[in-house]
């Protein structure tokens, strides 16, 4: 995606306001557009990390990531296929789960400290699904948060052998 075109309208809408202002107006809008490129490439770039953020949780399990090479933004959309869940990660949320518990409020941004080991292990743990370190942290909060009755007790499976939960 070519920023540029953006910046450009943007310095060509600035000039064009300040011309019915002035000469004055026009110096000023003259000096500002030599460095508006900058500030506009950066608030383009959060407005589409954002946007690629709530994309990503309308995606679960899928995921949409922003990559900058040299000045613009490449998407990188991932929809992950099938594959067996991992030991050392626990299972994380449905998909399906994650729609129920999203609502119409909004976000909340958090600050999150994490140690740089654990921090490894979350990026770990998400490139392997697939997902954003944002979009795989609100799936295992999601979990993590999840009140389910505890399954009820199995039949016994042979003999005198019994399986089940204890309280």
């Amino acid at each position: 995606m070519e920023l540029q075109l953006f910046v450009d309208e943007l310095r060509g809408q600035l000039l064009a306001s300040a011309e019915n202002g002035g000469d004055e107006s026009r110096a000023v809008a003259q000096r500002m557009s030599a460095t508006i490129d900058a500030a506009a490439h950066l608030v383009l770039l959060e407005a589409i990390s954002a946007a690629a953020d709530e994309i990503t949780l309308e995606l679960a399990p899928g995921s949409v990531q922003v990559l900058l090479r040299g000045r613009d933004p490449e998407f990188a959309v991932t929809i992950p296929s099938e594959q067996p869940a991992q030991a050392a990660v626990p299972a994380l949320a449905p998909v399906a789960s994650l729609a129920q518990d999203t609502d119409d409020s909004g976000t909340a941004r958090i600050t999150l400290r994490l140690s740089e080991t654990l921090k490894s292990r979350v990026e770990e743990a998400a490139t392997n699904d697939s997902l954003s370190v944002n979009a795989w942290l609100v799936r295992a909060i999601t979990t993590a948060t999840d009140v389910s009755p505890p399954s009820a007790p199995s039949a016994p499976t042979s003999g005198q052998s019994y399986t089940g939960w204890v309280r």
